[in-house]
This record gives structure tokens, C-alpha cells and sequence, in this order.
């Protein structure tokens, strides 16, 4: 819809130790605002893969403490038992990519959300990440 879309996604903690089995351990809830206004290419690429399913049942690939969480991989589904995955998860894709949006008012304050993406500014696809921490390193003028 028009104007601060609003993704709210239930998460599940899932012990993936072998030894320990795969029991759920807690339920959570994230909520993230898109700012249309400053990023709306960036947006209506993420509102299309919420709407099409394309992110339900994927985890969170890559967790870096005081940097990033990330997710957003389609491959990244469990194979038969959690955490056995796709050897693509995490470099994986729609094949579609989007332009770089940068306004000045968007940076990777604490709590941001991002595209991730390779060297090439345009190559962010349906990946995002949450900063962790401030993370100006990040901001395309630093980049």
C-alpha cells in the first residue's frame, strides 16, 4: 500500500546443534517499516516477495554479532531437518536485481534494514539484513 509499508513476520528460534535435536525454543516477532518515500524501488521489490511467499520458511543465514542479521535467501530452507540447507544458501536469489536507492536521510543506524549486495551497487536482489549496530561502513558514500 501507499505510503510506510509495515512487514510484521513471526520468527522461530530453532536449536540446530546435532546432538541437541531440533526443538523450537521461542517464538518472536519482528516488525519492520519501509520508507517508501526514500526508497521505493527497495520497497515494492520487498512488498512483492512478502506478498508472493517467496520469503516464508527461509532462516537467517548469516548472523554476525555487533554487525548484521541476514536473511531474505530463498534457497535457504530446510532439507529434510533443520539445519541441513541448500550448499547455495546465502548466495542465492530471485535472479532479479534492483538499483542502488541512497537518500540522504537512510543510514545504517542501529536497527536498519538493507539490501545486501555484491561490489556492484545495482546487484541487490530479495537478500536483507538488520544492522546490528551502527554501521555507517555500509552507507553507499562509504562504500
Amino acid at each position: 500500500y501507499s505510503g510506510n509499508a509495515v512487514i510484521r513476520m513471526t520468527v522461530s528460534y530453532v536449536d540446530g546443534h546435532p546432538f541437541l535435536g531440533n526443538e523450537r525454543v521461542e517464538d518472536a516477532e519482528v516488525i519492520i517499516e519501509l520508507f517508501e518515500a526514500w526508497a521505493p524501488i527497495t520497497t515494492d521489490n520487498m512488498i512483492q516477495h512478502v506478498e508472493s511467499g517467496l520469503y516464508d520458511g527461509i532462516f537467517f543465514h548469516r548472523v554476525i554479532d555487533d554487525f548484521v542479521t541476514q536473511s531474505g535467501d530463498p534457497t535457504c530452507k530446510r532439507l529434510v531437518a533443520y539445519p541441513a540447507t541448500s550448499p547455495e544458501c546465502g548466495s542465492g536469489g530471485t535472479g532479479e536485481t534492483i538499483p542502488l536507492e541512497h537518500h540522504e536521510s537512510l543510514s545504517h543506524v542501529d536497527g536498519a534494514i538493507g539490501m545486501a549486495r555484491s561490489a556492484d551497487p545495482d546487484s541487490a536482489d530479495s537478500t536483507w539484513y538488520i544492522a546490528q549496530t551502527e554501521a555507517h561502513g555500509l552507507d553507499p558514500e562509504n562504500r
